[in-house]
């Protein structure tokens, strides 16, 4: 991934050089339940202060060039972009507002979960989730019954729903970064999806259903009546021109080769690239002016999550450097006994243990990072792995966006839905008892899918 990953033999690195990196990924899974205050006011610099951990000793042992050029790299090849992907996504979305009362009934919700379903894959699952995750508990807002309606949410739209294309989950556009072609992921994990998300959704329906029949659950004062001024709409509507225009350029930076490229501290930067990063930048400050203030309002939309994302990748980026130079070693590098658990005697990967070793990772980690880990674990060549071990990269795919559901902490949009939810009255299910609901309905379905397909 990285040119001074690329530069280092992996296998003469100690396994201590991974520490850093796994203390960026735990300080994000422990420290918001054991230390809230502390990691809400803090979290900047503990990310910084493990990124130094990595740093400083990586340039006094192999030179302030050698880590320079590697800082630079992993920020403009691989950073800057997934960042400003993000924040175009987060901004467009959170420009875009479903004013409304609509009746919760099962038949709504499920189409609600159905719609963000589709809609993850085109505007991200943090998109999506956003955009819908409001109107949804507005919907309900007369049922005593609604946590298990954010949990299937979870489920469905900020994960599963994710999975057909670079746009719709981080660990994707990565691929797409690293050369997985646009269209691919869609190609080749559809079915997964479908069957995935076909079942949740009938699953959610027959539970919703039987909550809904429950005596007095529909006979509920709803505290947001109809209103002359709340007819069923949209503001700020050009935020769907907006997200078109996200696709088109992520579609033109992949499809357009350029021979134009510069090269910075040993970086090379290409012009479709470029052109993509700086159409998102534009994208972004286009729907900052002309979405009115009220729908930012409507929205309760701040910048509090995209800048906790930035600085959490930041440090996350820079440390995963000695991580993946030891991966790439393979066997002989200090991950050995990973690699040799997930490759078979022959040398050939284990697609079935490919999804869950992604995956379960993808459950306490970040997923972004743990799809980056087992890609280049799996040879890091987007051309091989898109044709002999396609089933190995249709594993870490669908691993790492299925599998984000099993906890708040698997992916981003779940911890972001969770707070909402509980600011609007909603009675959450607490760390352990999501996970309750996740082991009881979404492992039994990763089961068949490895059956079936890995």
């Amino acid at each position: 991934m990285l040119a001074a990953a690329s530069e280092i033999d992996g296998s003469q690195l100690a396994g201590w050089w991974g520490v850093p990196f796994a203390g960026v990924l735990l300080s994000i899974a422990l420290l918001p339940m054991l230390a809230p205050i502390f990691w809400h006011h803090h979290f900047g610099k503990v990310t910084a202060a493990w990124a130094l951990a990595f740093f400083i000793p990586f340039a006094l042992v192999f030179g302030w060039g050698a880590a320079g050029q590697g800082l630079v790299h992993a920020l403009v090849a691989e950073y800057l972009p997934f960042v400003i992907l993000l924040t175009a996504l987060f901004t467009v979305a959170g420009g875009i507002y479903i004013r409304g009362n609509l009746r919760g009934t099962p038949l709504l919700n499920a189409g609600i979960l159905a719609i963000g379903a589709v809609l993850a894959s085109f505007m991200g699952t943090t998109g999506a989730s956003m955009l819908l995750i409001r109107p949804l508990i507005r919907a309900n807002d007369n049922r005593k019954h609604v946590a298990h309606v954010v949990v299937f949410f979870i489920f469905i739209v900020s994960n599963a729903g994710g999975s057909l294309t670079p746009l719709g989950d981080p660990p994707l556009f990565l691929g797409f970064l690293k050369g997985v072609t646009f269209f691919w992921t869609v190609d080749h994990i559809v079915f997964e999806t479908l069957l995935l998300v076909g079942v949740l959704l009938a699953l959610f329906f027959a539970l919703d259903s039987w909550y809904f029949r429950q005596q007095g659950e529909r006979n509920q004062a709803d505290p947001t009546p109809d209103s002359s001024q709340d007819a069923l709409g949209f503001d700020g509507k050009i935020n769907f021109v907006l997200l078109l225009a996200i696709v088109g350029l992520v579609l033109m930076s992949g499809l357009w080769q350029s021979p134009v490229q510069w090269e910075l501290a040993g970086t090379a930067v290409g012009l479709p690239g470029l052109v993509r990063d700086a159409g998102m930048v534009a994208i972004t400050l286009i729907s900052l002016a002309l979405t009115p203030r009220a729908v930012h309002e409507a929205n309760q939309f701040s910048w509090g999550p995209m800048q906790e994302v930035a600085k959490l990748f930041a440090g996350i980026f820079l440390t995963i450097i000695p991580v993946i130079a030891m991966l790439r070693a393979g066997v002989d590098g200090a991950f050995g006994p990973i690699v040799a658990a997930v490759t078979g005697a022959d040398g050939e990967p284990l697609p079935a243990m490919y999804f869950w070793a992604t995956g379960l990772l993808s459950s306490v980690l970040d997923n972004a990072p743990t799809y980056l880990v087992f890609f280049n674990t799996a040879g890091g060549d987007a051309a091989t792995l898109m044709t002999t071990h396609a089933a190995t990269l249709a594993a870490i795919s669908a691993g790492s966006v299925f599998m984000g559901a099993n906890t708040y902490i698997g992916n981003a949009p779940n911890l972001m839905v969770k707070a909402i939810a509980e600011d609007r009255g909603v009675k959450m299910p607490g760390f352990f008892g999501y996970m309750l609901w996740s082991g009881g309905i979404l492992i039994p379905l990763f089961i068949v899918i490895t059956w079936l397909f890995f």
